[in-house]
C-alpha cells in the first residue's frame, strides 16, 4: 500500500479539556484508520477556556508516545473544508447516547454532502458519564 492509498481521518472537538473518554475514541480510531488527526476545533456555540492553539498543546501532552499515527492540528472552519483541504476521507465522532447520536446524524448528513463521510464509535459505558463540560466544572 503506497501513502496515496492511506485512510486519514479526523477526529473534532472543542477538546475543553481532553477526557478519558475522548482518548479512548482516539485509541480505537488508530486501530481503525492509519492516520488519525485530532481537529481542535473553535465550536461558536461553547466558550471555552482556552484559545484552540493551547487546547491543542494540552491534547498534544497527552497522546502517548507510542502513538505515532495521531496527529493534533488546531483549526478554525469547517470540518468538512479540512478534509476536502487535507485529503481526509472519514470523519470520527464519539458518541454518548441517543442525543448525542441524534445530534451528530444531522451533521454527518450534512458532512455527508460535502463529500465527507462520518464513522460513529460509541463511547464505553463506564466512560460516557464524563463530558468535557463535567470534567471542566469539576476542575479536571
Amino acid at each position: 500500500m503506497g501513502i496515496d492509498d492511506r485512510v486519514r481521518a479526523v477526529y473534532p472537538g472543542s477538546f475543553d479539556p481532553v477526557t478519558p473518554g475522548h482518548l479512548d475514541v482516539v485509541d480505537r480510531a488508530r486501530a481503525l484508520f492509519d492516520e488519525v488527526v485530532v481537529l481542535v476545533a473553535v465550536n461558536g456555540d461553547k466558550q471555552p477556556d482556552a484559545d484552540e492553539e493551547k487546547r491543542a498543546t494540552a491534547v498534544r501532552a497527552v497522546l502517548p508516545a507510542g502513538w505515532t499515527t495521531v496527529t493534533v492540528t488546531a483549526w478554525r472552519g469547517l470540518t468538512a473544508d479540512y478534509c476536502r483541504r487535507h485529503d481526509v476521507a472519514v470523519i470520527v465522532r464519539g458518541v454518548r447516547n441517543t442525543t448525542d447520536l441524534q445530534a451528530e446524524h444531522r451533521l454527518a448528513a450534512m458532512n455527508q454532502s460535502l463529500g465527507v463521510a462520518t464513522v460513529f464509535l460509541p463511547t464505553r459505558p463506564e466512560l460516557a458519564v464524563v463530558s468535557s463540560t463535567v470534567a471542566r466544572a469539576s476542575g479536571g
